[in-house]
């Protein structure tokens, strides 16, 4: 009686853990199912990225004649620089006899002016209209060829508001020139901006294009 206590009793542990561990391999299999079944679904609606379209690299057009390294186009690239650099001596001449001769029977007529506007205005009270557009217009005919020489000659002028600046720095020291120097002439401040305003514009309409067409873009 007391051995087969013993071994009743013995083999009582030996069950519980079989059961257990059955227990655990059941766990286990059902965690493991339900892992492989999340994964299978993902990889089962997985669609590979469709590959990206190579880039066609764009042919470059063909270069300006102007810009060309042939012969030809230097020697017409040189002709251009020289025709702007006579054009510039002439306009040169031209403005300092237009500005810088003295006018002694004017002495007493002319005034420095260096409020914005109050020449302009003068101008534009005068009864005859000829003699009004012949002021204006000729002010801002003489800033023009500045807008056209200056990106002929010089690449780094092709900008509007360097050709302008220095259109305008120009056009001050003439003026001072004048007003110090030059027996019947005045500073007037209308004079500067009329003349830079002719220098912009003749940039805008046909000197940036000339300037563009001569030279390459750095």
């Amino acid at each position: 009686m007391g051995r087969e206590r013993t071994a009743a009793t013995g083999s009582g542990p030996e069950k519980t853990g079989t059961v257990e561990a059955g227990t655990v391999e059941a766990g286990t299999g059902t965690t493991g199912g339900s892992g492989s079944a999340r994964h299978w679904r993902r990889w089962s609606t997985w669609r590979p990225r469709p590959a990206a379209a190579p880039a066609v690299a764009e042919r470059p057009g063909p270069r300006p004649f102007l810009h060309r390294r042939g012969p030809l186009s230097l020697a017409v690239r040189w002709l251009v620089l020289l025709a702007g650099l006579v054009l510039t001596v002439v306009f040169a001449v031209g403005l300092a006899r237009v500005t810088l001769v003295p006018e002694p029977g004017a002495r007493d007529l002319v005034h420095p002016n260096f409020h914005l506007g109050a020449s302009l205005r003068g101008y534009l009270d005068q009864p005859a209209v000829r003699a009004a557009a012949q002021q204006v217009g000729g002010n801002l005919l003489l800033g023009m060829p500045f807008g056209v020489l200056l990106p002929v000659l010089f690449p780094r002028m092709r900008g509007v508001l360097a050709a302008t600046a220095l259109t305008a720095l120009v056009m001050v020291t003439v003026e001072a020139a004048q007003g110090l120097l030059v027996e019947g002439r005045a500073f007037d401040v209308d004079d500067v901006l009329l003349n830079t305003l002719g220098a912009l514009l003749a940039h805008l309409l046909l000197g940036r294009r000339i300037g563009r067409t001569l030279h390459e873009r750095p």
